[in-house]
């Protein structure tokens, strides 16, 4: 009966010794690393006992920052981070700002903060004052009122009627025409979707 070995050495020089052994060889390291490395855009750091052997290089390093970013900043907190903010994100309440921001962190290393625009800010089409100096990076996201109440109504919130939805849904794109704010309506599309048309909206990649 043959003797089946199943390694993810990684030092070469033992791997040869399994190799040339009396033994049938199945080597993980070879079928899976460059694959993997590919997948993730990250290189192996080929070193014995770190965490999946993936090396800690800038861009890893980028993404755990933009991710810590947009915790802080999530729905208006970390104002005074906004001048660091690659993009700030406004819209109604559960339009989608803060899984996108998460999302760009991520996967892009992207720092991404979100406002949510509340009634208050809604009273009139002008940009909320904490948001005028950042108007180059605001971008809106929208949805359709009925679909935004089922997601409102889910949480239980207490702004969860179909009016108040639209009345916000309305003011808020109000508000993105008349201060030229480009935005997207983000009904039945994923957060890969709205991420990735942000990013290309914007030339954030």
């Amino acid at each position: 009966m043959p003797v089946l070995v199943f390694s993810t050495q990684i030092n070469q020089n033992l791997r040869q010794l399994i190799i040339d052994s009396n033994c049938i060889f199945f080597d993980f390291f070879d079928t899976f690393i460059s694959k993997m490395e590919h997948a993730l855009n990250l290189k192996s750091s080929h070193t014995v006992g770190r965490s999946h052997g993936v090396s800690q290089n800038d861009h890893y390093t980028d993404r755990i920052n933009s991710i810590n970013f947009s915790l802080n900043s999530d729905d208006g907190l970390g104002l005074k981070y906004y001048d660091q903010a690659d993009i700030i994100l406004i819209g109604a309440s559960r339009s989608g700002k803060t899984p996108s921001c998460l999302f760009m962190a991520l996967q892009y290393g992207i720092k991404a903060a979100n406002y949510p625009l509340i009634e208050q800010d809604l009273k009139n089409t002008k940009l909320p004052e904490i948001l005028q100096q950042y108007k180059d990076k605001l971008f809106g996201l929208s949805i359709n009122p009925i679909r935004l109440q089922k997601i409102r109504d889910k949480r239980k919130s207490n702004y969860a009627s179909l009016q108040q939805c639209q009345s916000e849904v309305r003011r808020a794109e109000d508000m993105y025409h008349t201060n030229n704010i480009r935005f997207l309506d983000t009904t039945q599309t994923s957060i890969e979707e709205i991420s990735a048309k942000i990013i290309n909206k914007l030339s954030l990649r």
